[in-house]
Formats: C-alpha cells, sequence, structure tokens
C-alpha cells in the first residue's frame, strides 16, 4: 500500500511542478502537505499496536478524503487537466479501498467489549 502511495505523490510531484506560481505556493503547497500526511500516518501505522493502528487509520483516510477534496478544487479551478486528475483520483480511490480494507480487517481482528 505505502508503495502504491508513493507512486502516487511522484505523479503528484511531476503535476505540481506545471502549477502557475501562485496555485503552486498556496493550493499547490495545501495538496502537497496532505498528500505528506497520508504518506506519514500510513507510515506510523505499519508500526503501532492494534487498537493504535486503526486510530491512525482513520485519520489517514480522513486526510485522503481532504486530499481528494483540494484535488477536486484544483480541477475545478482549471490548474490541473481532467485527463490527470482522472487518473490521480483513480489512484487515490484505489488507496483510499485499501486503507478501508486493512482498517476493516484490524477492526475485525479487535475484541469488542
Amino acid at each position: 500500500m505505502l508503495l502504491k502511495e508513493k507512486e502516487a505523490y511522484q505523479y503528484w510531484l511531476s503535476l505540481h511542478r506545471d502549477f502557475p506560481k501562485v496555485e503552486r505556493l498556496g493550493l499547490g503547497q495545501k495538496i502537497e502537505q496532505t498528500f505528506l500526511d497520508v504518506l506519514e500516518l500510513t507510515f506510523t501505522a505499519s508500526y503501532l499496536s492494534l487498537e493504535s493502528k486503526i486510530i491512525v487509520l482513520s485519520r489517514a483516510i480522513s486526510r485522503l478524503d481532504v486530499l481528494k477534496f483540494f484535488l477536486q478544487l484544483a480541477w475545478e479551478s482549471r490548474i490541473v487537466s481532467t485527463t490527470k486528475h482522472a487518473e490521480l483520483t483513480q489512484e487515490l480511490g484505489e488507496i483510499g479501498r485499501q486503507l478501508g480494507g486493512w482498517k476493516k480487517g484490524l477492526q475485525a481482528k479487535t475484541p469488542r467489549p
């Protein structure tokens, strides 16, 4: 999963370089930081205890949703082309499904009080 996130991030970097300067320093930087947050949370989750993993994965999923929102905004502002937006959104959708599946699998292993 982390490999897929890193590949999506590399693709994002190629898009970010083409942003106009004002947007690169505003919306582009926000997308960049959110992408890094998702990567960091996913990496961190792999080293945590079961209950802590679920909490951190929930945060990663939430940050991924925020990332998708900001990418949508970049597309609506015509900073990112429809084709590139669709490619990146598809990748992020797959990452979201993987994160959700990981979280669901962990929740199934967690005893309920």
